[in-house]
């Protein structure tokens, strides 16, 4: 009986089982294994390949602004649930869940910084809170950062990673392309530049309305950037995409995007174009330094700009046309 009557087993019995691989990652891409440490010291790119992975808004702003200059702006604006909308589970049960998830209280985070010395105006969604996607508050906050570039004469950034409008707020989500949009118009008109930056996602009312008005846009690599999801317009169209289709590639041979930049190059290159944006000495800047701003995909700019760098280098236009 003493063998039944034991409480404490002489063999340790491990309940659980140790992770060998604490703090390492799998590289959705390449399939290599990667600590966790070096890919946050890479900016969250794959060391290996180069994959982009995701960031958050807070990130975003960090990656842009210099040092702690950033001072967030129109945070009193909070969402509410005008509509008492409910599917599997109540608005306002989802935004409770995403603010605990993410730790913001909207799906977008705006205001001012220094960007490399130069105050700008910068917008970020974080797709971490409801997939980034625009209710109401998040074009108010869109809308005013806006008007308040357009108040205080500053060069606007936007940074996209969205599944586009947000469904529980129905028309009203709608609405806040139509108002962007026009806030956007007012910026164009005064002449202050509006760079957009293209994440990985971008799709839906946020591709359809801020998100491809920029003067510049700028894609990171193999973002997919679309209005519906590839598998939605597979169905509708009953035929497979091409290849690469909606991605930042396929997008900016077609004339969609004006350039792919590498996070690693990001702040650089957006410095550099609000140099040439911006400042009123940009006509005499280098022909080497134009290059530089535009990387590797200068042979993809529309012909006007071709036009521009040919005229900068003393070169006769009449050779671009010899080469069509």
């Amino acid at each position: 009986m003493g063998l039944f009557s034991r409480h404490k087993p002489k063999i340790k019995v491990q309940t659980t089982k140790k992770d060998g691989y604490s703090g390492w990652v799998k590289c959705t891409h390449c399939h290599e294994m990667i600590h966790a440490s070096e890919l946050e010291k890479n900016i969250h790119c794959c060391p290996k390949c180069d994959s982009h992975y995701r960031l958050s808004g807070t990130q975003r702003i960090q990656l842009f602004a210099d040092g702690n200059t950033f001072e967030e702006m129109f945070t009193e604006y909070k969402p509410l649930d005008p509509l008492g909308f409910v599917d599997t589970e109540t608005y306002v049960k989802r935004l409770e869940i995403a603010k605990k998830a993410s730790g913001r209280d909207e799906a977008v985070l705006v205001g001012v910084c220094e960007l490399a010395g130069r105050k700008v105006a910068l917008g970020a969604l974080d797709f971490s809170f409801m997939a980034g996607s625009m209710g109401s508050v998040v074009g108010e906050r869109l809308t005013l950062l806006i008007e308040h570039a357009l108040a205080e004469n500053l060069p606007l950034i936007i940074v996209s990673a969205s599944g586009g409008a947000r469904m529980q707020e129905s028309a009203l989500s709608l609405m806040q392309m139509a108002k962007t949009s026009a806030a956007l118009a007012k910026l164009h008109e005064k002449g202050l530049p509006y760079i957009s930056v293209l994440t990985n996602p971008t799709t839906g009312g946020v591709t359809a309305s801020f998100a491809t008005l920029g003067d510049i846009i700028i894609a990171e690599p193999d973002a997919l950037i679309a209005f519906a999801g590839p598998r939605v317009v597979e169905q509708s169209m009953r035929q497979k995409l091409p290849p690469g289709a909606q991605r930042s590639e396929f997008l900016l041979e077609r004339g969609m995007i004006d350039c792919i930049v590498n996070r690693h190059q990001l702040k650089e290159k957006v410095s550099q174009m609000l140099l040439f944006l911006c400042d009123n000495h940009r006509a005499v800047q280098e022909p080497q330094d134009l290059k530089k701003t535009y990387g590797d995909t200068v042979g993809h700019l529309p012909r006007k700009l071709q036009e521009l760098l040919a005229l900068v280098e003393e070169k006769q236009l009449q050779t671009l046309y010899e080469r069509d």
